[in-house]
Formats: C-alpha cells, structure tokens, sequence
C-alpha cells in the first residue's frame, strides 16, 4: 500500500499557518516566549536557510562551468550576456518608476502620526563594497575564488565559472570532457541534494513565520498599515500589469509559469529569502524547458542585478519617508531617484535584510531622514516577504525573455519534475 503524499506547497502552508498561529498565541503570553523562540523556533528557521544557502554556490558553479564548456560558444555568451544585462536594468528601472508613481499616487505616508510610530534597532549587513558603478564592477572581480564562495557572493563566483568554462572549453577534448562530466556530476547530486533539504521546508517555514508574529504582534501593524497595503497592491499591479504585458510580447503564459513554480513562490514569500529557493528553481526552468545554459547564467545573474520586488519598494519606501517628514519631492528629485536607485539596487544579496542597506544609501542621496529605515524596519518583514517573491517571479520569467530574444523557445514539460520536489507524510 502506498504512502498517501501531500505536495509541498501545502505543506508549507500547513507550516505558515500554524507557525502565525504559534505565534499569535505566544505574542498573547509573553513569559514563554524568550525560551521557546531562542531555543526552537528561531533555530528550527536559521536552520533551513543555511541548509539553502550551502547549496547554492556549488550548483550555480557546476551548472556555469557545464553550460559553457559543454559549449564553448564565447560569442553567444557575450551576446546573452548584452541581452540580459540590458533587460535587467530595462525592467529594474521599470520597477522604480512604478513604485514611484503609485507612491505618488497612493501617498503611503500621508497622515500618518509620527508619535505613533516604533523605531526598530536595524543592524546592517556589510554592504562588500561602495554602490558606484565602477566599483560595482570592480567588485565582481574576487581577490580569492575560495574566500568569495565562502561568503556566498554570487556574481564574484558567477564571474569565476565564466571564466573557467571558456577556459576548460578551450581544452583537447579527452582532458575537457572527465571535467564537464565531473560539474554535471557535481550539479545532478546537489540538485538531488536540494529535494532532500526540502523536506525540511515547511518546519524552517513554521519557524520563522512564528518568531516574526511572537516578536510584533499583530498590533504594531496599524499605524504602518497604509504603507503594508501599498506595497502589497504595487506587487500585484507590477505582476498582473508590467510583468504580464511583457510576457505576452514575448509569447508567454505567465499564469502557466506561476502554476509551474508555486512551491519556490510559496516558499521564497514564506521565509523571504530568494537564495532559499535558487537550486529548485533553476531545476524547474531547466523542466519547464528553458535551456539549461540559459538558466545556468540568468538566474544567478538575476539574483543581484534583477531584484523587481526591491527596486519597486525602493519607490514606495523612499516616498514613504519624504511623506512621512512633510518633505516635498519635485519631479526633478524624484528623477535624480530614479539614477540613484537603479545604481544602488545592484549587486544587492537574496538574502532577508539587506534592503536595509539599499534604502539607507537611497535615503542618503536624496538627504532624506536615515530614521524612516528603523521606523520601517520593525515591520518590514511582511513586505519582504511579498518583494522576495516578486523577485522570485521576475527571475523566472527573464530566462524565458532571453530565449525567445535568442529564438530558443521553451518546450515545456510540466510532468518531469512533479514528485522530484513532493515529499512523503
């Protein structure tokens, strides 16, 4: 007799609600909180994300090096990498004006009581670096391959494994081909790798969505309810609009691909952490029928230079702020912004957080109050959670934008991964 089998979106959301029930009740009765979030709650969530977060390096590294040796085309990679850096500031940029607009519209800080209001401690993640372009580039380039995969940053490794698969391409092919065979190796165990992790999913999901309701409650909401509601309805003007305009010119269901990768969507909306789902995600492209050199190059890509859900809140926090201060942006600030952020929201880590960083260095330029980051932050949480999926979404859809740009169309295949990404109960 077999095991009946519940799919892993619903199971994260068994562990999303139960975790907002959890931590409902303990935000209710405070005495046993500091315990039961120090000791099980908020590790049972670090836990899945450092489980992701091991994983990506390896795979976005043996999936490079096979799709370009496995190749060996320089001038194609040039090419995809043109057509995919332009799309990426194109559609960034995009994101921003919105933000922007609708925050002009919507006016998330308008009347709102500054008395009313709580200031969160924000601790900032390093930054790696100065938010120039020049130094951006710079950046990319690692001192040590080694010591840049321990940190996890994605575009140094990224640039390593391009030029390591044009070089191993360049090779006779009995030397080359024991290396492409060891990276597809590499790549088809950490994938395998992935689908085990995943089954720990809905309890790291529990976890962390707990501690987030115990530790604020669902009262500290109100007065920054407004600008909740804003960024949730940008998210879904950007989607239903913006994104789905754009997938039509180019041929594309984009409610099929939403079908296709609801788990990474439920999941990356739940812990708020892109980094969480890239492995998965990349293997259900790659099934989806996007090619894998494709994906392999993208999505990483992607991952620092085409952040949707940031870049668009980027718009709304910095407005919110301005309103917040009854300070009066003209057309021409607003268009300076629009420079300032599409530099700063680049090279950014998948990662909960590290907005933070980008909306300081925002509200720097702008000479706007640093305080509306530590008054944003003690909700902040609820609207990364719906960022981090858009951004999720936007990096699904771009490789699909490149293929039909490159005449590669994608041949789905809906059913070859369904039980890879199931787990058993």
């Amino acid at each position: 007799m077999h095991t009946p089998r519940i799919a892993l979106v619903w199971q994260i959301m068994i562990g999303l609600l139960a975790g907002i029930a959890i931590g409902a009740l303990l935000h209710r009765f405070p005495e046993s909180r500091p315990w039961l979030v120090d000791n099980i709650l908020q590790p049972a969530g670090d836990v899945f994300i450092k489980l992701m977060k091991m994983i990506v390096v390896p795979i976005v590294f043996a999936c490079m090096v096979v799709g370009i040796a496995g190749h060996g085309d320089g001038k194609a990679l040039g090419r995809i990498g043109v057509k995919t850096l332009s799309y990426f500031f194109c559609i960034t940029t995009l994101a921003i004006i919105v933000g922007l607009v609708l925050g002009n519209l919507l006016k998330p800080g308008a009347g709102t009581e500054l008395a009313s209001l709580h200031a969160a401690t924000v601790t900032l993640p390093t930054s790696g670096g100065g938010h120039s372009l020049g130094q951006i580039i710079v950046g990319i380039i690692p001192d040590n391959v080694i010591s840049a995969m321990a940190q996890g940053s994605l575009l140094s490794v990224l640039f390593f494994a391009v030029m390591f698969g044009l070089a191993v391409s360049r090779l006779p092919a009995e030397r080359k081909d024991p290396v492409i065979a060891l990276m597809r190796g590499v790549s088809d165990a950490m994938f395998k790798l992935t689908s085990m992790i995943m089954a720990y999913a809905p309890i790291g999901v529990f976890g962390m969505i707990a501690v987030t309701v115990a530790n604020f409650g669902f009262g500290a909401l109100l007065p920054l309810a407004k600008l909740i509601m804003v960024s949730y309805v940008s998210i879904v003007f950007f989607v239903l609009v913006v994104l789905n305009l754009i997938a039509r010119l180019c041929g594309i269901n984009l409610f099929a691909l939403m079908r296709h990768i609801k788990d990474e969507l439920v999941l990356a909306f739940s812990t708020a952490s892109s980094a969480a789902v890239m492995p998965q995600l990349m293997k259900k492209l790659e099934t989806y029928g996007v090619p894998p050199s494709l994906v392999s190059f993208v999505v990483p890509v992607g991952y620092s230079f085409n952040l949707d859900g940031a870049s668009l809140f980027l718009g709304i926090g910095t407005l919110f702020v301005a309103q917040l201060y009854g300070i009066d942006l003209s057309l021409s600030d607003q268009a300076l912004l629009v420079v300032t952020m599409v530099v700063t929201s680049k090279g950014a880590a998948g990662v909960p957080g590290f907005m933070f960083v980008i909306l300081s260095a925002t509200l720097g330029s702008a000479g706007l109050p640093l305080e509306g980051v530590a008054i944003i932050a003690g909700v902040y949480r609820l609207m990364e959670m719906p960022t981090t999926a858009l951004n999720v979404l936007g990096n699904a859809l771009a490789p699909l934008v490149i293929a039909k740009w490159e005449q590669r169309e994608a041949k789905p295949a809906l059913q070859v991964d369904a039980k890879d990404f199931r787990t058993p109960v």
